[in-house]
This record gives C-alpha cells, sequence and structure tokens, in this order.
C-alpha cells in the first residue's frame, strides 16, 4: 500500500522557551499535588516506590491457583504455530513478522506468492529480532520497516528499545538480509523517515535544541544524503514549537511512475497543514485542516475527509487530478458518500483501483472503486455479513488484495481478491477455533443515553442464560480519537472468559468513529461528558434487560480507554465490581507535562484555556478521588517503558488512593511500552494478570 503513514513519531522535549512555563506550572502544582515526585518516570524514588507497591499486588494475583492456568492457555493462543501469518506484500514476496515461543520478540521473514497459499509455507527468515538483541545487548522489538521503490529492495527498519514509540533507524538490504554497511542510520528518536530516492531520506527527528514541539514531536524536516552526517542535513521546512503534532513527510506512487511527496505539519492532533515537496521547495495545498491525501491511482489523488469540503461531506473520499494538485488547484470529485449510521473505516489502493472499507451499524462492508473516462464506478464486494471487514495488503503491482474477516464467535479468516474481477473473494486461511463457540451468541442491542441519543453495543454470552442479574460480564469501550472498535475474535477473551461462563460487551460510544467524524466530534474537548453518559447508559442498559448487574459487572480500558475507566470509577462507583485501568491518563490537569500529553490537546482541550480547565477539573480521575467512597478495588496497571502516556498517571492515582486509605492493587511492568507487549511472555502474563483480578471480583474465590 502507497499511503502517507499519520504522524506518530519524534523527540525528547529539548529546552525551549516552554519549559520555562513547564518549570513554572510544577511548582505552583507542588503545594498542592505531593505526588509529582512520581512523575520521575527512571527516577531512583520513584523506581522504588514501583517496586514496593509491585511487590504487594503480585502474590496476590499470582498466588491465585487460577493465574497459573490462565497464563499458560494466554502464552498457548499467542504462540500458537497455527496462527494466520498476516501478509505484507513487497517485491513479489510475502513479508511477515511472526512470534512464538522459539522467537519470542520475533522474525521478520518471506516467502513466495505461489507458497504462501499453500497449507504450510516455507518461509525464509530476513531479520531475526532475537538473535539481534542477544548479539547487541539490547531488548529490541520491532516497529516495522519503510521500504524503497520500485526495484531497489532497501529498507529503513524501525527498532525500539522494549517498545518504546522512540526508534532507531538502520538500512537494510532485504536481497542480501543484512544490515547496509555505512547505510543510513538514524540514532534513537522520536522520528519519521521516508525515502526520496536511493540515496536520500526526508527525516523529522530531534536535531538538537528548539527542534521538537512541546509534545515532543520533531517539527523541523531535513534532507539526509547518502553518506552524510546528521549535522549536514539540508532543512527543507520547520514547522513551530507549539504545534500539538510534529511534521512527517510520506510518497504517494501510482502504477504509471506518477509520483507526490507530501509533508504534514501537524498543527493540531487532528488537523494538519499538506505540503508538496520537491528538490525545488514546498507548497502549501489549500485543504481543510481535517482532510488528506491518501492514495494516488490512475493520475487521480485520493483524499480523506472529516471536515466540509466544498461539495464534499464530512467523512467521505474524494479524488482531483495529480496534474491539478501539483499546481495547488483542487476541485474534487466524490467518490463515496456514508450515510448517517456509516463510517469510512479504511482507504486501501491497488495497482489500478481503491479498496473503500466501511461499516454498516458497526457491521463491516467492502467495495471496489475504478476510475475511467466517464468518473468514478464502484461494485460491492460480496463478503459475510455481522462481521469485521479489514484490508491486510495491497500490491502496487497488481490489483490482487488480502482481506480480513472476523466476528466475536468467528474466527479470522483471510481472503484474496483481484480487484479487477467480479469474482468473489477466495478463503485461503482461517485461523482454527481457540474457544469452544458452540453455545454462545452475539446479540446487539441498543442503550439510551442521557441526551436520548442511540448508544449501540454488542454482547457475547451463552445461550439462554438467566436474565436475573448473576451473569458475570466484563465490558469495554474506547470512546476517543474516532477510534472504531468493531466485532472481532479475541482468542484469548474466549478462552480465559467466555468457556467460563462469562459475557463480553463491547460498547460503541461516542468519541469513536463507528458513525464517522461526528459521532467523535460530539465528545470532543467540553462537550466529553457525553462520552461517559453513554458508557454508563450501557451499563444500565445491561441491568435493566437483566444481563447482568453492578455486583456481577466488570469494565476495562486503556490508554484514553483507561481515562475512560478511571471517570466512570468516579463518577459511577456503584455501578462496577470490577474496574481495570490499563497505561491510563487519569490526571487531566497536568497531563500536557507528561510524556506526549500535550499533543492530545485537540482532543481533551487545554488548562490554558479556562472554559477547558474547568471541565478537565470536574473530570480529572485524580483529582476528583474522595475519602470515604465506597469504590471498587481497581486494578491499575501500566509499564515503565511507555512513553506515550507515560507511567506517571497510574503511580499517581494509586499513590492517591493509598493515602486516602481506599483499597486498590497497581502493577507497573519495566518493558512493553504503551501496549505492554515487548514479548508474547509479556503480553500473556498481563492478560493473566488482569483476568486473575475478573475471576476474583466477579466469580467469587478460587475453588480447590
Amino acid at each position: 500500500m502507497r499511503r502517507i503513514a499519520a504522524l506518530l513519531v519524534t523527540a525528547t522535549l529539548a529546552a525551549s522557551p516552554a519549559i520555562a512555563q513547564t518549570a513554572a506550572m510544577t511548582t505552583t502544582d507542588s503545594a498542592t499535588d505531593p505526588y509529582i515526585w512520581l512523575e520521575d518516570k527512571d527516577g531512583a524514588k520513584a523506581l522504588a516506590w514501583v517496586e514496593a507497591e509491585n511487590a504487594k499486588t503480585l502474590p496476590r494475583l499470582e498466588n491465585d491457583p487460577r493465574y497459573a492456568t490462565f497464563y499458560q492457555e494466554a502464552l498457548a493462543i499467542a504462540s500458537a504455530k497455527d496462527r494466520i501469518p498476516m501478509p505484507d506484500q513487497r517485491y513479489g514476496r510475502i513479508y511477515n513478522f511472526w512470534r512464538d515461543v522459539d522467537h519470542p520478540h520475533g522474525v521478520w521473514r518471506w516467502t513466495s506468492e505461489a507458497d504462501y497459499a499453500s497449507t504450510d509455507p516455507t518461509w525464509t527468515t530476513t531479520l531475526d529480532l532475537d538473535a539481534l538483541g542477544k548479539a547487541e545487548g539490547k531488548q529490541w522489538v520491532f516497529k516495522g520497516a519503510t521500504c524503497l521503490r520500485p526495484e531497489e529492495r532497501l529498507c529503513l527498519v524501525a527498532l525500539s528499545e522494549g517498545g518504546e514509540d522512540a526508534v532507531t533507524y538502520r538500512e537494510f538490504d532485504l536481497a542480501s538480509g543484512q544490515f547496509v554497511e555505512g547505510g543510513f542510520v538514524l540514532p534513537k528518536s522520536k522520528q519519521n523517515a521516508t525515502w526520496v530516492d536511493k540515496d536520500t531520506l526526508l527525516v523529522a527527528r530531534d536535531w538538537g535544541q528548539g527542534t521538537t514541539t512541546d509534545s515532543g514531536y520533531a517539527f523541523v524536516m531535513k534532507t539526509v544524503k547518502r553518506g552524510q552526517s546528521l549535522d549536514k542535513a539540508t532543512e527543507v521546512y520547520r514547522g513551530e514549537p507549539g504545534d500539538q503534532g510534529g511534521t512527517a513527510a510520506g510518497v504517494l506512487t501510482d502504477a504509471k511512475g506518477e509520483r507526490l511527496v507530501v509533508i504534514q505539519r501537524r498543527k493540531t492532533f487532528f488537523g494538519a497543514d499538506k505540503l508538496i515537496w520537491t528538490p525545488n521547495g514546498v507548497t502549501k495545498l489549500d485543504l481543510p485542516d481535517r482532510t488528506y491525501p491518501v492514495a494516488l491511482i490512475d493520475g487521480q489523488v485520493i483524499f480523506s475527509t472529516s471536515d466540509p469540503w466544498g461539495d464534499i461531506p464530512t467523512g467521505a473520499i474524494a479524488s482531483a487530478p495529480l496534474a491539478d494538485v501539483a499546481k495547488g488547484v483542487i476541485e474534487p470529485t466524490l467518490i463515496f458518500a456514508p450515510n448517517a449510521r456509516q463510517a469510512v473505516e479504511g482507504v486501501s489502493d491497488t495497482r489500478d483501483r481503491l479498496i473503500v472499507t466501511i461499516t454498516d451499524n458497526v457491521r463491516g462492508r467492502a467495495m471496489v472503486f475504478d476510475h475511467g473516462a466517464s468518473g468514478w464506478a464502484s461494485r460491492s464486494i460480496a463478503l459475510p455479513d455481522n462481521a469485521s471487514i479489514g484490508v491486510a495488503s495491497t500490491d502496487d503491482r497488481s490489483d490482487h488484495a488480502f482481506l480480513t474477516v472476523t466476528g466475536f464467535l468467528t474466527p479470522t479468516s483471510l481472503l484474496t481478491i483481484d480487484a479487477a474481477d467480479t469474482a468473489a473473494p477466495k478463503t485461503i486461511k482461517t485461523l482454527p477455533s481457540k474457544f469452544d463457540a458452540a453455545d454462545l451468541i452475539v446479540e446487539q442491542f441498543e442503550a439510551t443515553s442521557t441526551d436520548g441519543t442511540r448508544v449501540p453495543y454488542f454482547i457475547v454470552h451463552k445461550k439462554g442464560i438467566a436474565l436475573d442479574g448473576t451473569t458475570p460480564t466484563i465490558m469495554t469501550a474506547y470512546g476517543g480519537f474516532q477510534v472504531s472498535r468493531t466485532p472481532s475474535y479475541s482468542a484469548i477473551t474466549g478462552k480465559l472468559w467466555l468457556e467460563r461462563g462469562g459475557s463480553y460487551v463491547l460498547a460503541n460510544i461516542r468519541g469513536g468513529g463507528e458513525f464517522g467524524p461526528a459521532w467523535h466530534d460530539a465528545g470532543r474537548k467540553t462537550k466529553r461528558q457525553v462520552i461517559y453518559d453513554d458508557f454508563a447508559s450501557v451499563a444500565q442498559d445491561l441491568f435493566r434487560r437483566g444481563l447482568t448487574s453492578p455486583k456481577k459487572l466488570g469494565i476495562y480500558g486503556g490508554s484514553n480507554g483507561g481515562l475512560l475507566m478511571g471517570v466512570e470509577f468516579n463518577q459511577h462507583p456503584d455501578l462496577w465490581q470490577a474496574v481495570t485501568i490499563q497505561v491510563p491518563l487519569l490526571d487531566m490537569i497536568r497531563y500536557e507535562q507528561i510524556a506526549a500529553g500535550a499533543s492530545w490537546v485537540d482532543e481533551y482541550g487545554s488548562v490554558k484555556n479556562p472554559e477547558e480547565r474547568a471541565f478537565l477539573e470536574k473530570i480529572s480521575p485524580y483529582r476528583n478521588l474522595k475519602k470515604g467512597v465506597a469504590y471498587p478495588e481497581p486494578y491499575i496497571w501500566t509499564t515503565t517503558k511507555d512513553d506515550r502516556v507515560g507511567p506517571q498517571h497510574a503511580r499517581k492515582f494509586a499513590a492517591r488512593m493509598s493515602e486516602y486509605g481506599l483499597p486498590y492493587l497497581f502493577y507497573e511492568d519495566t518493558a512493553g511500552g504503551h501496549s505492554g507487549d515487548a514479548d508474547i511472555a509479556q503480553a500473556a502474563r498481563m492478560q493473566a494478570l488482569q483476568m486473575t483480578y475478573f475471576a476474583q471480583k466477579l466469580l467469587g474465590p478460587a475453588t480447590k
């Protein structure tokens, strides 16, 4: 797929005028916040506190006889040999990144396109992360590869220490299977790099003092030439220190060899200036902030939008001729516009066609669009209903594509299609069932939120359960950043929870993208309370239907979902028996000063705005804990290596609970980054710890 990646990576916050402001705020907050010292992420005092907390929590969970069983079951699923090796089409080969018990950190490997379709492909290892880490004394985590097209088999491999967002780039030769001696090396930084040609990169990274934003993202773009030291790189574009995101570049190409190099300057998290780069300089495109070029087909630049754009509605896909875009003159043509209960989920380009995946009332659909002399023509792809549809990989050499189909009780399948052909997709691989679903059903209901909005949710449960509120149930949601949560096959949840008689609920609350940009915008900044009301309304609908009850309901969520859990913990302590708060934001007054927090002002608002600060004070879980309230005992977990949200929020929340004499469990792993899965053993361990907590709270004591 030839697409401009979302901006995620850059560097550590360097000394700048913003530092003085942060220091002043720290001094002010110190008078009322006794736990700022826990924000020293790697400080000796803070880590000693973490060690002491872990020593209290781990025995409670690991000594439960169910923990060992949960861990072994989760590890067996995560490391099973019969998983689908998801394809990544490059240079006429199928690449795949694979982890199992023999390769806990993983191998990057390839097979031929013909062999991949067989039941037992023969794989050739390209890069062994375990061997590399052992040789270099590092816990390397593979963060992907950016490869040069078309015939030069050169890639920039991104390597993270312990799962951090900050990466090291190293040039790798796919033909020889070796790192290129004397090749490009970009030392550790939160950074973005893309190929211009064999000897030139466009790079945004921490170049030194004054080159990163207040949130730690790089805003200075430079060209780096082969054999050139970084201090000799030539600046081509500069954003501003106050940008919420940073600056990144990407290259769009089509089958005719046409190309477009686009630089994004993320002024806000969701909005950006888009600029065309050529060796002669940059030209800014006249586009709405949340409209982005995402593909190039048949000389047509494809755009996705979350803002109205002339006659193009919000959430639609449109196109414009490359020749016009290059001149900065854009008159868009509509390709597809979703209705009020639909949303565009993905846009993928093959050699000559566009594959668009959408959700329709949170159910997956897919279409193929073909551009010709008379404009765009479309057709639907015949796929199973009541499932989530995704594009696993496409290839610019053909119209061949891989699709995924998955559902709560339907093991994931991998299908192939020829986007140029009307033939039905062909299933080539299916994940074997990992739990017994014979006695389970999926239902979709709607709750009515406090403002009358209909909020859909799914529930998976055993057939014929008594509607008396006695079914142990775990419920999750995300509710932010226009991220959709759709049905998917979770083997570990099925094996560890559903097989043991529990129910599972997925709530499609506002703040997500299930119904497009409007569903997200409804809960941004000071409108955010509707997100929390939606979640509580789903719980109350479960109770009304007798599907569960407060004493049998546990909830969990991570990152922004961890904030959701913290707010629900505070606002509705009577609705939950168990709350797992994962890698969370919790101190919403200081979140802009912690890790990459300043980049999310577009989602949450800023304490620098009086109205937004007042709202953040009202919802901040850390600031709203109270003594004497009958809160459920939460399980709070995070990782030391998390350089995105940071472990500071979770630490401070637990410390405040301890101060107030409130019961809690806290665990901080030393590796894993924001996702908590540096290797398969850690991922299985985190799942087992969490499920043990839910078992203790919702199923009762372990039986001998």
